[in-house]
């Protein structure tokens, strides 16, 4: 099948979850996908693969150069963010992407509002709760830039904390679900206090229906994607389902988190991030609802289910 720039995207950093994701979704809709990384550790049939190195604008622009839309899935570890390197890595991409007449596909996060923002919509206005947030906005504000000056169209998407199956290192493989082989759930201790997520194939598709329809859009737009938005005990609930068996609902160990923290930066970074556990904050979209159609997504209990099947299945083996 041969494929024209506007039905060929570049998917940078196609090792990660949401690469993967990403790259599956618009494979599933006919369209010639690109994934960019240092290494090809994760194949995904019908993605051409092209080797470089993130630090490099030209290896970027290399692996962009037939491609109509890019979807920057690059990330640093989460304790790497600071310094200007977060913002220095959002940089190149734009300068490796801009003049082309290209679409620029952003995942965005909850990380720009703070903890009383309990609806959060795209006309919200962004007031981060940390400074992990104040990057992210900073982020924001350098693809606003670019789109304004006409050097590339910005997409962002938005959406809770993400999992799907077949991921490791997730929130919910690596808190919620990490004592799985012990029957433990941890979970916040506010049973009542609902929390978003996304469900990643879901995440995917709309990146992969905004792309189809990104003639209808200006230049810089943004959408927020409710995802689920449940209580912890309704994940308890769903998790137990997959299980089979009565598990033992705990308490997030925050006070463990921090300690561990004191010798492992990634905790130390996580634990900063409670007050997403300890308020709600849900993402509403009224615009992208319109777009999606009602019924768009997979069920709770049955993104749960594909996402805990394994861990249980693998918790089960090493038992």
């Amino acid at each position: 099948m041969t494929h024209t720039k506007d039905k060929t995207i570049a998917i940078l950093g196609i090792n990660g979850h949401i690469g993967q994701a990403v790259a599956k979704a618009f494979v599933a809709r006919n369209w010639r996908v690109i994934g960019f990384g240092r290494s090809n550790k994760k194949p995904v049939a019908g993605v051409e693969f092209i080797k470089g190195d993130a630090d490099s604008i030209a290896d970027i622009r290399a692996a962009v150069a037939d491609a109509g839309v890019v979807f920057n899935g690059l990330n640093l570890p989460y304790d790497k963010w600071f310094n200007g390197a977060a913002e220095a890595l959002n940089a190149r991409v734009i300068e490796a992407v801009s003049g082309e007449n290209r679409t620029l596909l952003f995942p965005g996060n909850i990380y720009n509002y703070k903890a009383t923002d309990k609806v959060v919509t795209p006309g919200l206005r962004q007031d981060p709760q940390t400074p992990r947030g104040a990057i992210r906005v900073r982020m924001e504000d350098q693809l606003k830039k670019a789109s304004g000056a006409g050097a590339v169209q910005v997409i962002i998407l938005r959406a809770g904390d993400f999992f799907g199956p077949d991921t490791d290192g997730t929130i919910l493989d690596a808190l919620v679900l990490r004592e799985a082989a012990k029957g433990k759930v941890a979970l916040s201790s506010e049973r009542t206090v609902r929390h978003a997520w996304a469900y990643l194939p879901d995440l995917a598709k709309v990146f992969a229906i905004l792309a189809e329809k990104r003639d209808q859009f200006g230049a810089f737009e943004t959408f927020h994607f409710a995802g689920h938005f449940v209580s912890p005990d309704e994940t308890f609930a769903a998790v137990e389902r997959v299980a089979q068996r009565k598990l033992k609902l705990v308490s997030t160990p925050w006070t463990t988190l921090k300690l561990a923290g004191l010798v492992m930066p990634v905790l130390r970074e996580l634990v900063k991030m409670r007050y997403l556990w300890d308020y709600e904050m849900r993402l509403e979209d009224d615009r992208l609802d319109a777009i999606l159609g009602p019924d768009f997504g997979t069920p709770y209990h049955e993104a749960i289910a594909n996402a805990a099947a394994p861990i249980f299945e693998k918790a089960q083996k090493a038992a």
